[in-house]
């Protein structure tokens, strides 16, 4: 075409394949097949303010590769306004996902001056997408790093809106935006120069260093430790720092968002950590400096916890966990970071009241392990949570024993419940905790419950799989907890035809679409016209991942540990592993949004969700959601023959 670059003194076809070679991932291909392509394409010119595609209204029969000029993409709301702005120029291209996924467009496109296509026809590119390996997996990451990722920002925007300026900084501050000055000294320092030295500074750390190379960081001492390991012990001050300090230093990169540092303190109960650059140690950032962010962080709360000697005491922190959880949400949080903290602040509260229950009932008279099911052993929990508790305790010595033993345990979860209960956490309706003598074992029993359920596979053993087979320890001896995940490994090692009965169960599940790719909602009664995120969509998810991870011996029980760990052996691939993990999140997210809002508006919080209540965003990201689940079907029955 005259005027076009590509019109530069090469024939047509021979100016597309140079043009290919520097596009990924054509460049990939022979120059045999790119020669096909260059005889299929045509070059189209397009003036300033030409819209191109409007989003469920074109036809996309052309991947459309802009060779000279821009292209804005957006989405237009029902309020008229302009979102997800996403400016493309030269090498880049239009179409792909609607192509791939055959529908109409899924944005609006203009362009924002005059421009130059090279047009490639869909059956073209969906044949490459067929037949070339890797074209498929190129397209669809890139989809869900950047398309899915700028729709979720704006799910959140759109559907979150921020109330007062009283907001987190969790999630838009990095641990390189608030480190400290470094204090360094060499490990030969004596305790007493080195106390001289934070008071001068008004520092609460110190790094500490070889003497022979100040690069080499060895651990790091704190006013606690002078507090803890001098004073009170009693030690000579003139020792050196190194037998005091605290080692191997705990690092975090500059680049961490500071809810990432929150969480590396809360589960390791560090507070100073040392902030790596470039390989570099730069900084020391601390618990303080987090608190000092915002009155509101999660660290407060963690603290106060810590702090009560009393079990009533927890009742009122437990009730500010949802706050917690609001505030996270309404700073951007991803669902994923959310349910994270969640888990930790119950956690710490299980924890905290097990251990004054311990101190009021006397030592348990064997180790035990308090174990969290279902979704608080997955670290799931939304603001709808029951309790889902068992406890698994070492084999008596003797009969005369056994007794006892049941007895105490007996008591501790009487009482344990009951605080649970007053903190805010629901009873069981399936009556699957602690207090019921079922679920309240020597290990010895457990196996043998694991065995069962294991060796003769039925329905309800299935359940059972749903329930139990996510455990964590919650608090106690972790080894029991450990003992129970080896047998759990061995048993369905040796019982593949267990795993096909929990596959098979995976796929009796619809996937909420119809043919016209519409919801499928519940037709009447109390739900009508509604969809159960929780079992139509995020349930397959879950499920998969547990018959996959207990296929491949994974001892991960969180879903997105569960994709990421079988994508990292190989077991699923790495774009599967990320589609399924960004399905699952945003149905997650969507979820909790969901109950929030229904316990602003005095409401008990449930799964069901209005589609019509949704907007054009939210609804073209669940319909995609739920596609992957059928992705998950095409694997399972691939592995298994269920046949």
């Amino acid at each position: 075409m005259t005027g076009s670059r590509l019109d530069n003194g090469k024939t047509i076809p021979n100016a597309i394949v140079e043009f290919f070679r520097d596009i990924l991932p054509f460049n990939e291909l022979d120059d045999q097949t790119l020669a096909d392509l260059a005889r299929h394409c045509k070059v189209e010119f397009q003036p300033k303010g030409t819209r191109l595609l409007t989003a469920d209204k074109s036809e996309v029969p052309y991947l459309m590769f802009i060779q000279q000029g821009a292209v804005q993409c957006f989405i237009t709301n029902e309020e008229g306004e302009v979102t997800l702005k996403d400016y493309r120029g030269e090498g880049a291209s239009v179409g792909a996902l609607a192509i791939i996924r055959g529908t109409l467009a899924n944005l609006d496109v203009e362009t924002v001056e005059d421009t130059f296509f090279l047009l490639l026809p869909r059956d073209v590119f969906l044949d490459l997408i067929n037949t070339k390996k890797g074209f498929a997996q190129y397209y669809l990451k890139r989809f869900s790093e950047k398309i899915v990722n700028s729709a979720y920002s704006e799910l959140r925007r759109h559907r979150m809106n921020r109330r007062s300026s009283d907001d987190l900084f969790l999630f838009s501050l990095t641990a390189g935006d608030i480190i400290t000055t470094m204090r360094k000294i060499p490990a030969t320092t004596s305790i007493q120069e080195a106390a001289a030295l934070m008071t001068r500074f008004r520092a609460g750390s110190l790094l500490i260093h070889d003497p022979a190379d100040e690069e080499n960081f060895l651990g790091i001492i704190t006013d606690r430790d002078i507090r803890g390991k001098v004073v009170a012990a009693g030690l000579d001050y003139r020792q050196s720092v190194a037998t005091i300090m605290s080692s191997p230093l705990q690092s975090i990169s500059d680049r961490d968002i500071c809810f990432d540092v929150v969480i590396k303190m809360m589960t390791t109960n560090i507070h100073h950590l040392a902030v790596e650059r470039d390989g570099r140690i730069v900084g020391v950032v601390t618990s303080h400096d987090i608190l000092l962010l915002q009155g509101h962080s999660p660290f407060y709360l963690f603290r106060e916890i810590l702090a009560r000697q009393q079990i009533p005491d927890l009742y009122p922190l437990a009730a500010r966990i949802p706050g917690i959880i609001r505030n996270l949400i309404k700073e951007g949080g991803k669902a994923g970071n959310i349910t994270r903290m969640t888990a930790i602040l119950n956690d710490q509260i299980l924890i905290r009241m097990l251990t004054l229950l311990e101190q009021e009932l006397g030592p348990p008279p064997v180790a035990y392990c308090w174990l969290l099911l279902g979704s608080e052993g997955r670290r799931e929990q939304t603001f709808k949570t029951d309790q889902d508790n068992a406890i698994v305790y070492a084999d008596p010595e003797s009969e005369e024993k056994a007794g006892q033993v049941a007895a105490y345990f007996k008591e501790l979860s009487r009482k344990a419940i009951d605080h649970l209960v007053k903190c805010g956490y629901p009873l069981c309706k399936g009556e699957v905790m602690a207090i019921n003598p079922k679920w309240c074992q020597p290990l010895s029993v457990w196996k043998g419950y694991f065995s069962r359920w294991v060796a003769t596979p039925d329905v309800q053993e299935v359940l059972h799989a749903a329930i139990f087979f996510d455990f964590r320890a919650g608090f106690g001896d972790r080894g029991l907890a450990e003992a129970l995940r080896d047998q759990l490994s061995q048993l369905t090692g040796r019982q593949e035809v267990y795993l096909l009965h929990m596959a098979r169960h995976c796929l009796s599940g619809r996937v909420p679409l119809s043919f016209f790719r519409n919801f499928i909602v519940q037709r009447d009664g109390e739900y009508r016209n509604k969809l159960d995120l929780k079992h139509q969509g995020m349930t397959p998810f879950v499920d998969f991942a547990r018959v996959m991870a207990l296929k491949h011996y994974i001892r991960e029980t969180n879903t997105l540990a569960r994709f990421k760990a079988l994508a990292a052996s190989g077991a699923i691939s790495e774009e599967l592993a990320s589609s399924a993990s960004e399905a699952y999140e945003l149905q997650m997210q969507l979820r909790l949004i969901h109950q929030l809002h229904q316990l602003e508006d005095g409401e008990e919080p449930d799964n069901h969700i209005d589609p019509s209540q949704l907007t054009e965003l939210e609804k073209r990201m669940l319909k995609d959601s739920f596609s992957v689940i059928e992705r998950l079907h095409v694997v399972l029955n691939s592995v298994f023959p269920l046949s």
